[in-house]
């Protein structure tokens, strides 16, 4: 994988770092039988009112229906594409299983069109493949972790994310987490091995603020230029630090701690993320 510079012929490709689609992407067009319409909010809830600032605008996208669940069991699938996807870091493959279903999953490094891979207890721990953490070797690396059995993947789904099944004790088996954390997770739990692809996604550089425009953000001001009946931080004569970094609402935004205290999943947890 790699990425692309731009030579400084425009301002806003001085610092601009975009990654390569060409010998990764196989398909320009998706699917259309595994995607949806995607409307977007603005910001705005059911009653038309702003409820979150600083959202608007974009291109249009549309939804891609991602297998997270991977159920299609010990059916083999061959992968027909790797495609982008506008609404994730990641890249995705398009699978065409040999029953005649299509499905799209998270494309982990080192998958090729061709490929053939499979879901369930009795399959290889290939790249690719789904299986129950009971079936992976420790020491593997895994992303698409599902966190309750039958939930479907909700850990390790980004760009370049991976972690890491380091031991098993009784009916858990012990993962490390992209975070740091370690926790324990039921062994009837599914995850797919090998590592998220698409892992330079990290040293891409928008280069200017219409990009941001472009995935629907708009600008966002800073607390401490408001005044105080708008901001805990505004306010103060000449330019002020603005004090305690908190929120509009008087959230403190360093240091304070927003998990519950008494999470029913806190004893699940081994060892707490590095920060």
């Amino acid at each position: 994988m790699a990425v692309r510079k731009f030579k400084p012929t425009t301002p806003g490709q001085r610092h601009k770092v975009i990654g390569v689609f060409k010998g990764q992407i196989t398909a320009t067009t998706p699917e259309k039988s595994l995607t949806v319409g995607k409307r977007s909010t603005g910001g705005r809830n059911s009653s038309g009112h702003l409820s979150t600032r600083y959202r608007g605008g974009g291109h249009k996208r549309k939804l891609r229906l991602i297998d997270f669940k991977r159920i299609n069991d010990n059916v083999p699938a061959t992968v027909k594409s790797i495609e982008y996807d506008p609404n994730r870091s990641a890249r995705i493959a398009l699978l065409y299983y040999t029953d005649g279903s299509k499905a799209y999953i998270i494309a982990p490094n080192g998958l090729e069109v061709g490929q053939v891979v499979m879901s369930g207890a009795d399959v290889a721990p290939e790249v690719g493949n789904c299986l129950p953490l009971a079936k992976i070797p420790v020491g593997t690396l895994i992303h698409c972790i599902e966190l309750r059995p039958g939930q479907g993947a909700s850990m390790a789904r980004s760009a370049g994310t991976f972690a890491q099944l380091t031991s098993r004790e009784g009916d858990y088996a012990i993962i490390k987490l992209p975070s740091g954390e370690t926790r324990k997770v039921l062994l009837t739990c599914r995850a797919t091995i090998g590592v998220v692809g698409n892992s330079d996604h990290a040293l891409e550089r928008s280069g200017k603020a219409g990009r941001s425009r472009w995935l629907g953000r708009r600008p966002h001001n800073r607390g401490v230029v408001m005044n105080p009946v708008d901001h805990p931080m505004g306010g103060g004569e000449g330019r002020q630090s603005g004090g305690h970094p908190r929120s509009r609402t008087g959230l403190y935004a360093k240091g304070l701690k927003t998990r519950s205290p008494k999470k029913h999943s806190s004893k699940y947890i081994i060892e707490r993320r590095k920060k």
